[in-house]
């Protein structure tokens, strides 16, 4: 059977706008001889559509650009189309949704298969809106026994998922052909566990299986596409990664050797293993993930622009290329900000890396509105030490001046902070937190500096020299040095992903090897600092724990670690 896997990138509630994408894909992928398409998993209203699935009108949109793609699929009787949408339970029992493969041929819908295992982990909360379904669904179509599954349905029968009371596949119909509609999350490396997890259900059930996976930045989720056929233990073809694609792939081994995106013809051949071109070292990874988290996330909330505060630090810095990367340099505005505490390296490094990346700038002395708070404070502040507080202060006024440039001109604010400072506090609110996104805030300090290590390593010397190599600091007193309030980020990292990633109490993480003095102070942090996090912007999510809607602790919390 000719197949052909609809990589789309789907905008969250954009109903007709997804159905206008699904409906080219289908027609250009029809007209080539593809007899089954298939979409991601919700492709028709995107994933996550969160609340939105409780307005019944949201869900009587969505079926009504079903139907109109129904009657689509009539001009092309050869050609099926699965498609992942929303539809109502009609058992009456449960929830009022299912989270469907919707089976339509020949003008008609043929079958309805509703997903049985509802993720509740991390990100997802699908038991919220949808009543899990209770029967497998296999299809004869064109000689070949078809399986719907949706994205969890699969991942059961791997020892690397979480445990639910059944396992779909354990007891199915037998089949030839097993069909994934996925919406999977990019973390680092979860392709490889993607491509093994389908290998091993290939062969246990001795079918090939087809994975068709969204692609695109939604909120602070990022999906990679990489949408693949396996056979046997092996993979077959996949499409490409991070970009909108439509893999086709002939089940009975003759792949079309081209993967084009949907509407264009492949200006060049593929490889004949039809396995598109990838990079999946780390920093390549994490790079494409938050330019296209970038992208998106301005894109479907209607900037064109963005801006941020340069510092001449390596933060700061990081966030400016992947902004360029994203909405090109002539779209990125930097604004300098110095003050009398700020270095001189500090100007003529922000200046060199804008000059490097080809970004406009423009430089904002905090100077005058430093000496116009003190004077309005003076009277009130009276007989009190100088503190972190004007500290804070220096970064508001940053913080205003920045949302000023932002409201202005329409430009997005990206938010510079790593995941080693939002942490454990070691920013301002309504300073340097302010902002529409948080690029970089899922990347620890080490791995910002690793990233920019790596894309000076592509060609350019994007970063200059001066910005890695010198000690960082928030330049808000004289010779400040992020060291004076932190531990060293090594030791910092290190303990914060055993708190973090790892789940680790105190004592376990000390009797890894590190200081307790260090480990309670850094995990008193953390929880001290939630009610920041808490008013932050979003986090584009590229690791398994990031701050966000996967993250969920109490802010009026005594518990220690």
């Amino acid at each position: 059977m000719r197949c052909a896997l609809l990589q789309i990138n789907s905008t969250v509630g954009d109903i007709s706008g997804n159905a206008g994408r699904i409906g080219q894909a289908y027609l250009s992928a029809a007209a080539r001889g593809a007899q089954l398409c298939v979409t991601p998993e919700l492709a028709l209203i995107g994933y996550p559509p969160r609340d939105l699935l409780l307005y019944p009108a949201f869900v009587d949109e969505a079926q009504r650009a079903l139907e109109t793609l129904a009657r689509q699929t009539a001009a092309w009787p050869d050609c099926a189309l699965v498609l992942g949408t929303a539809g109502r339970n009609a058992s009456g029992a449960g929830k009022a949704l299912h989270n469907q493969a919707v089976f339509i041929h020949q003008g008609q819908v043929k079958a309805r298969y509703a997903k049985r295992l509802l993720p509740t982990y991390d990100v997802f909360d699908e038991a919220r809106y949808f009543e899990p379904g209770k029967a497998p669904c296999v299809i004869e179509f064109g000689g070949v026994r078809v399986a719907l599954t949706v994205c969890e349905d699969i991942w059961n029968d791997s020892d690397a998922c979480p445990e639910y009371g059944i396992a779909p596949l354990a007891d199915h119909p037998s089949f030839d052909l097993l069909v994934n509609l996925s919406s999977s999350p990019f973390t680092v490396g979860k392709q490889r566990l993607r491509e093994t997890m389908l290998a091993a259900i290939a062969v246990k059930y001795g079918v090939q299986a087809l994975y068709a996976n969204s692609v695109g930045g939604n909120d602070d989720l990022v999906f990679d596409g990489r949408s693949m056929h396996v056979v046997g233990d092996g993979l077959f073809s996949r499409a490409g990664g991070f970009v909108e694609d439509t893999l086709h792939v002939d089940t009975a081994f003759c792949p079309i050797t081209d993967s084009a995106p949907f509407g264009q013809e492949a200006v060049t051949a593929a490889p004949q293993s039809g396995i598109a071109d990838d990079d999946f070292t780390p920093e390549a990874e994490i790079w494409r993930a938050l330019a296209l988290g970038v992208r998106d996330y301005c894109a479907k909330t209607g900037h064109g622009s963005v801006v941020l505060g340069l510092s001449g630090g390596v933060d700061s810095a990081l966030t400016a290329a992947i902004a360029c990367e994203a909405l090109g340099a002539e779209n990125v505005l930097g604004l300098l900000m110095p003050s009398s505490y700020s270095s001189g390296h500090s100007l003529t490094d922000a200046l060199a890396l804008a000059g490097n990346l080809g970004m406009r700038t423009a430089t904002l002395p905090v100077g005058p509105a430093m000496k116009a708070y003190d004077a309005i404070l003076a009277e009130v502040f009276s007989g009190c030490p100088t503190d972190v507080t004007e500290e804070n202060l220096q970064a508001r006024i940053r913080g205003n001046l920045l949302m000023a440039c932002s409201n202005k001109f329409g430009r997005m604010l990206l938010t510079t902070g790593n995941k080693s400072e939002i942490s454990v506090g070691y920013c301002t609110i309504y300073g340097d937190m302010c902002g529409g996104l948080a690029v970089i805030g899922d990347l620890y300090k080490t791995e910002v500096y690793r990233l920019c290590r790596w894309l000076n390593g592509q060609g350019e010397q994007s970063i200059p020299e001066n910005i890695l190599v010198k000690p960082p600091s928030a330049e808000l007193r004289p010779n400040q040095t992020d060291q004076d309030s932190l531990p060293p980020y090594e030791e910092l990292d290190a303990v914060l992903y055993c708190l973090l990633e790892q789940r680790k109490s105190v004592e376990e993480i000390v009797a890894a090897g590190h200081r307790r003095e260090i480990v309670r102070r850094v995990a008193h942090l953390v929880r001290v600092a939630e009610f920041k996090r808490r008013q932050a912007a979003p986090v584009l999510k590229i690791t398994s724990q990031a701050f966000g809607v996967g993250w969920r602790m109490p802010l009026a919390c005594r518990y220690e670690f």
